[in-house]
């Protein structure tokens, strides 16, 4: 007899039952539609790459977090951390192959090595989309838009506090302070988490005392959009065309969404912790649950690609990236999550002799775009037995087929009212539809 292996997964992965997994897969078809709807297309990487690949640009806690091994090659690799290195590296070897400017999303699971919190995990699904190829006002909008568009479609009220990196960068050389950027901007980002006399802290040991409160007050400048980029204007030594890129934004988003501006925040504190942004960024929060963190974020990286050509093309990106376990956490929390219906009608078993002829009803109703399950002959002819089975699966409708299945009379049982109607099929398919 085989020894007893106790079944177990490790902290920060999960299995996904019947009921989460339908949820998950239905909200991902909901973004997956609004992308489509924009002209993006999908795609799709390995989930492995040479450590080299992922390791390039991702700076910051990137190598402490990443899944790194010897494969039975010999080879380093890794697991990827997010899908927008491995889509510079699948860009730099299919250029010549895509069409620019180029549109796409990307769904699939990412592997962090990180502290596990709600909404938080090892193993996460991110949903990525991004316009390359093209460095405009324009792209960056219709990523913002895009952001918008995704998150109304599903219900949700929120925020996106974006920002520009090179307004920053200006600023930290007027200062003299551009050789520890990246310190800095880590720093910063981390504004929201640790508090404003930790980030204080952590800038006077980086950058002297009058400095880190020199940059406290750029990063927490509040106001309108234009208020907001006057100040940092002003700060970070007059217009440049870092600054006109966001008054551009700001103006499509006043011709697009009219009233609704107050969408989009300038918030000079969102730097994004990763290395590879060099122009706008932005973070997107629920206005009901700013605590769970940012939903949406991502930014322009207009060198990344250029990392894996020998040319050393300079290919201009602008992305982001729906973090779908922290948005699922988030629906949960808000009571937004739908229920799981598994199919919109089952049919009872009456008559196992009847069985093929059950399936061909079945036919009948799934061509008409109607989900139908049939159920099997192990529940005897006890229809209470096949209701109660029905409720169980989330399903509202079960269809009672007559002595003769090829009979037009049948009946529609209603669970939730507890009510029977006879009718036909076309009749049940219309109701459904």
């Amino acid at each position: 007899m085989a020894a007893y292996i106790e079944p177990k997964i490790l902290k920060g992965f999960r299995d996904f039952l019947p009921d989460a997994e339908i949820i998950k897969r239905n909200l991902t078809e909901n973004i997956e539609n609004t992308f489509r709807l924009f002209g993006f297309v999908p795609i799709d990487t390995p989930a492995i790459e040479y450590s080299e690949i992922l390791l390039g640009k991702g700076g910051g806690e990137t190598e402490k977090q990443i899944y790194r091994f010897k494969d039975n090659g010999d080879r380093d690799v890794a697991l990827r951390f997010d899908l927008t290195v491995p889509f510079a590296r699948y860009v730099a070897l299919h250029k010549n192959e895509l069409v620019f400017p180029f549109k796409r999303y990307h769904i699939g699971k990412v592997w962090r090595g990180e502290n596990t919190q709600r909404g938080r995990y090892r193993e996460f699904t991110q949903c990525d989309f991004d316009i390359i190829g093209n460095d405009s006002a324009s792209s960056d909008f219709e990523i913002l838009y895009l952001i918008k568009n995704v998150l109304l479609n599903l219900g949700l009220d929120a925020a996106i506090h974006v920002n520009h990196r090179g307004i920053f960068n200006n600023f930290l050389i007027s200062i003299g302070l551009l050789k520890k950027s990246a310190d800095i901007l880590r720093a910063v980002d981390k504004l929201s988490k640790t508090g404003e006399e930790e980030t204080r802290k952590t800038l006077t040991e980086i950058a002297g005392q009058d400095n880190a409160i020199k940059i406290l007050e750029y990063v927490s400048a509040k106001g309108s959009f234009k208020e907001v980029l006057n100040h940092i204007t002003e700060l970070s030594g007059g217009q440049s065309p870092q600054s006109r890129r966001l008054s551009d934004i700001e103006r499509y988003a006043r011709d697009a969404l009219g009233d609704e501006t107050d969408y989009f925040i300038l918030n000079p504190s969102i730097t994004r912790g990763l290395d590879y942004y060099t122009g706008v960024v932005f973070e997107t929060f629920l206005n009901d649950m700013p605590d769970i963190g940012s939903i949406c974020s991502g930014g322009r990286y207009d060198n990344l690609a250029g990392l894996y050509s020998k040319d050393n093309d300079l290919i201009s990106g602008v992305g982001s990236s729906v973090g779908l376990d922290r948005l699922l956490a988030a629906l949960e929390s808000l009571k937004k999550l739908p229920r799981a219906n598994t199919s919109a009608i089952a049919i009872a078993c009456v008559n196992p002799e009847n069985s093929g002829y059950y399936q061909k009803m079945a036919l009948k109703l799934r061509k008409n775009g109607v989900a139908c399950e049939v159920f099997p002959d192990n529940g005897g002819e006890n229809l209470v037995k096949q209701f109660i089975l029905a409720e169980k699966k989330g399903t509202r409708y079960v269809l009672i087929p007559g002595d003769d299945p090829l009979s037009e009379n049948i009946t529609l049982r209603d669970l939730s009212a507890r009510k029977n109607t006879g009718m036909t099929l076309d009749e049940v398919i219309q109701k459904l539809k």
